[in-house]
């Protein structure tokens, strides 16, 4: 028996490869299947069944194209109503795959329809569950991302939740191996570990949602305590989920299209698209075309793609390298971004080559900054980092405007004067960077390396900046 997880980090996302003498499964595949499929064929194995644990909200499925490819059934648990042909399983339903079995624990609490899988393996042991957004390392999921009816509301939902780990997972032996749908960074939890593999034993001991003496209510009050909004795009990924949707392959030759300067800026200019550039910061921060918005390929992509564009059915035009064309038209489809109608032809070179105007970002190194810091000087800083990295340690004085929520607060950017921009590391900085341009905000300098510079610039810089 063979059980791999395949972790994809831009997303936080695992999906699970099942294989037993000679048949597979894939659970909660993402939307560009190549991979899993070349996974199977590496084996020599036959696809059997394809695993949804519920309606994905943060991405795009690939259930429906790996069924198209490979003839895999696919299989959702109780009180599932997609519009595509599937089986419906009921609770503690079971499935053979060559010398394994898996069978359906129906879950409900994120969703309605969340089901677990529990594996045994060869020799009838329980050996793992696959919970999906049901039970995280550290955390459970959010019950307010299910569409809801009038008589079902984010409290009761977080009570089906506990009742389905109380009735259906804690019951389980300490040493079956748990393994979620995500892990830290994705917002489908608040307080998830790093680690994105562990027993059901430990997560008794260290998931403060398991605490065995935790009642009902104190339950429901700690999951829906301090959950924030969800990004705008999370619903229609569920209805591509539910309803279905174009394959990659068909997106990716409608946008694999390149443009010359003159029939970029034309195109720009006559539609209404965004201009998504996705090379490194530090490139976006030298020159990039004026109005571009900087989300780059190296960070948290299409999670940040879909909170700040929120609309799917945006038209967009990418500044890429020449390289990156599929790799980034692919990974925007994971969020159900499917509207690109072109790239720059020969990258942002060829733009800066033509003479055309260009923009750039004012920097300051941490060093500098630490200084005019250390001199007293009066300066304005803005945080675009999380209010949770904001309370463990931020420069004094420093204004939290999460990135998540820099166009609804643009009326707190300081109106006069120089201010400074940070994050952590230069990443989400640079994208607050290119939104502030583009709504003709431009009396700023960001901070190269975030406050991570700051910190290894100790040495130089007063502790005391730092609260």
């Amino acid at each position: 028996m063979k059980v791999e997880q395949i972790y994809t980090g831009c997303l936080s996302q695992a999906a699970y490869y099942i294989e037993s003498n000679g048949e597979a499964a894939i659970i909660d595949p993402l939307r560009d299947v190549t991979h899993y499929i070349n996974r199977i064929m590496q084996d020599g194995a036959v696809l059997k069944f394809i695993f949804e644990t519920h309606f994905h909200a943060d991405f795009v499925s690939g259930h429906l194209s790996l069924a198209e490819k490979t003839g895999a059934t696919i299989i959702y648990g109780p009180d599932a109503s997609p519009n595509f042909d599937c089986f419906i399983a009921q609770d503690e339903d079971v499935f053979k795959i060559g010398d394994c079995e898996i069978k359906i624990l129906h879950t409900p609490g994120h969703t309605l329809e969340s089901s677990t899988f529990l594996l045994f393996d060869e020799q009838g042991k329980e050996h793992a569950i696959f919970t999906g957004d049901t039970l995280f390392l550290g955390d459970v999921g959010r019950p307010d991302l299910a569409q809801k009816g009038k008589d079902m509301t984010t409290e009761k939902l977080a009570g089906l939740l506990f009742d389905s780990l109380r009735k259906k997972i804690f019951p389980l032996p300490d040493d079956v191996i748990v393994y979620p749908g995500h892990g830290a960074g994705s917002a489908c939890g608040k307080k998830m570990m790093k680690e994105t593999i562990d027993t059901l034993g430990h997560q008794k001991k260290v998931n403060y949602a398991l605490r065995a003496d935790m009642s009902k209510e104190e339950f429901v009050t700690e999951v829906t305590d301090g959950l924030s909004t969800p990004p705008a795009y999370f619903p229609i990924n569920v209805q591509m989920n539910k309803e279905g949707y174009r394959f990659v392959d068909e997106v990716i030759a409608d946008g694999n299209h390149a443009l010359d300067t003159n029939q970029f800026e034309e195109v720009a200019n006559s539609e209404d698209v965004i201009i998504l550039d996705v090379r490194h910061q530090d490139s976006f921060c030298k020159g990039h075309i004026p109005q571009s918005i900087f989300i780059g390929l190296g960070g948290s992509f299409a999670p940040w793609v879909g909170e700040l564009l929120k609309d799917v059915h945006q038209k967009i035009l990418l500044v890429v390298h020449p390289f990156n064309v599929v790799e980034a038209i692919t990974r925007l489809t994971r969020v159900g971004f499917d509207n690109v109608i072109g790239y720059l032809d020969g990258g942002f070179k060829s733009w800066l080559k033509s003479g055309k105007e260009i923009d750039r970002v004012r920097r300051i190194s941490a060093a500098a900054l630490g200084k005019k810091i250390n001199a007293q000087e009066q300066l304005q800083i803005i945080d675009v980092r999380t209010p949770n990295e904001y309370k463990v340690k931020h420069i004094t004085n420093a204004i939290n405007i999460p990135l998540r929520s820099i166009n609804s607060e643009l009326h707190n950017i300081p109106q006069e004067g120089n201010f400074y921009l940070h994050c952590a590391s230069g990443y989400r900085s640079m994208i607050a960077s290119s939104i502030l341009k583009a709504r003709g905000i431009h009396h700023f300098t960001e901070l190269k390396g975030g406050i991570k510079a700051i910190n290894k610039k100790a040495t130089t810089i007063s502790k005391a900046t730092i609260d």
